[in-house]
């Protein structure tokens, strides 16, 4: 801006003048730069008018100190904005590592490993930087096997983050005491029960939870689904073939108990390289530009993954490329697999270079 200014100065005649270039120029450098930096350009534009007014011989005048001085003072100004934006962006920081943190202590990542089996779990939010939503996980291993929550509540913000404290706190509680699957999602659904009633303000709780619910039996050669509305979890074969784990009968969400039965449990069995994949609709409904849903089973058939974590990262990849990046929901994804006989655990193998240049791990 200033050497635009200094340019358009010196080929106009002397009724045009370039001081609103001048003045623009730490304005602009307000919101971007630093406070030294901020003033130095600034002063910059304050010593070219005084340099071209020198060149032409106006200077001193009275025209010259006006210039001067009104991008003086709007650099002054500029130096206030500098401050203010800088506040701002430290307490929008202050702000998000808050938020951040207590999301993840309310829906911690599970350990990598539960009782023989890999664990991976991601969240991912549809705006960057955005940490606080409604979608949850949960591992926990208990005496009756490996138990597993992933879930989804309706609505964002706070209120969406009190129901999923509140759910992912009764799983915890009813994963270790209830025998069955059918137990635990009966007490999740009396908790969200006793929360809604006791909250006066009826919207102010986010009336239903989509989850299903997971056990997979000790020794892991079978697992168990409680699907209560939710997209159907996947079971990706070591060969590279994916089946839906459909429910063998629909289920309402958590928090719309009506009284039309209770909650039917279906088996299937988990084989040796086989990895079981959970997600939210983020996932199942997220659309390129000409509107078409994403189809999860689809785009990972016939592929091969080393372990979950990588099966997650490859997902969440997937996902960007066919959206452009232009996601409108979050996603939380769940991976849980079962290794194969005799394959090594290679996020647990380190080899150590002994001194005589032999390798042991």
């Amino acid at each position: 801006m200033i050497v635009g200014g200094a340019l358009f100065d010196y080929f106009t005649p002397p009724a045009f003048t370039a001081v609103p270039m001048f003045a623009a120029a730490p304005l602009i450098a307000a919101p971007f730069f630093g406070l030294g930096a901020t003033l130095r350009i600034g002063l910059a534009g304050v010593v070219a008018i005084a340099a071209m007014r020198l060149y032409t011989g106006d200077l001193p005048g009275t025209v010259p100190l006006i210039e001067m001085l009104t991008v003086l003072t709007v650099g002054c100004q500029a130096a206030v904005i500098n401050q203010v934006v800088r506040r701002g962006n430290e307490q929008l920081a202050s702000a998000r590592i808050i938020a951040e943190t207590a999301m993840r202590a309310v829906v911690p990542e599970p350990p990598d490993r539960i009782a023989g089996l890999q664990v991976a779990a991601r969240y991912e939010a549809a705006q960057a930087d955005e940490f606080v939503g409604g979608d949850l996980f949960a591992a926990a291993d208990t005496p009756y096997g490996v138990r597993l929550v992933l879930g989804d509540v309706r609505g964002k913000g706070l209120e969406a983050v009190g129901a999923v404290a509140v759910v992912i706190g009764a799983f915890r509680e009813a994963a270790e005491q209830e025998e069955s699957l059918e137990g635990v999602a009966r007490r999740l659904e009396h908790a969200l029960a006793r929360e809604s009633a006791r909250r006066s303000n009826l919207d102010a709780f986010e009336g239903f939870v989509t989850a299903v619910f997971a056990e997979v039996t000790p020794g892991a050669e079978r697992v168990r689904l409680v699907n209560r509305g939710h997209p159907d979890p996947l079971l990706l074969y070591g060969d590279g073939a994916v089946e839906a784990l459909t429910p063998s009968e629909p289920a309402l969400p958590l928090g719309m108990d009506l009284g039309v039965g209770p909650d039917r449990t279906d088996e299937w069995d988990l084989p040796a390289g086989g990895t079981l994949l959970f997600y939210t609709d983020g996932l199942s409904e997220a659309r390129d530009a000409d509107g078409v849903f994403y189809d999860p089973a689809e785009r990972l058939r016939g592929r091969l993954f080393p372990g979950p974590e990588e099966l997650l990262s490859a997902l969440t990849d997937d996902v960007r490329l066919h959206t452009g990046g232009e996601s409108t929901d979050d996603m939380a994804l769940l991976a849980v697999a079962r290794p194969a006989k005799g394959q090594p655990d290679l996020r647990r193998t380190v080899k150590i270079v002994k001194r005589d240049g032999t390798l042991r791990d």
